[in-house]
């Protein structure tokens, strides 16, 4: 059985502007984020901590890193989800995210999941 088999975790997400939450003429815009973590693999793992790098339409970027996700470090058997929504501001009404999730499978095998990077975009603004 190949390494990759074993240490397999998918992730989705899907990005949203939060209208009420945001204010154009301040420059906050602010968006909404629903990741699901599959673990395709063949051993149960468990997210211990993420890194997330959030770049606006002028190209700054911020980091964010920390245990977990939402106050939880979710274990994962093989098969299974776990599903969460978070979120972000940034200064323009455009930007991106993309990061990575540091994992420890039920073999004490530390590895990171890559998160590819997904569009945080106000409706209306990009064609």
């Amino acid at each position: 059985m190949s390494t990759t088999e074993k240490y397999l975790i998918r992730v989705e997400a899907v990005a949203e502007y939060v209208a009420d939450q945001s204010d154009p003429e301040d420059d906050r815009y602010v968006f909404a984020y629903h990741i699901t973590v599959t673990n395709a693999g063949t051993l149960s793992a468990q997210l211990i901590s993420r890194h997330w790098v959030i770049t606006d339409g002028d190209g700054k970027q911020q980091e964010v890193r920390g245990m977990g996700v939402i106050g939880e470090q979710p274990l994962l058997a093989p098969g299974e989800q776990f599903s969460y929504t978070s979120g972000t501001s940034i200064p323009t009404p455009v930007g991106t995210m993309h990061g990575s999730y540091q994992m420890v499978s039920g073999d004490g095998h530390s590895f990171e999941v890559e998160i590819p990077p997904f569009m945080l975009a106000m409706p209306r603004v990009l064609h």
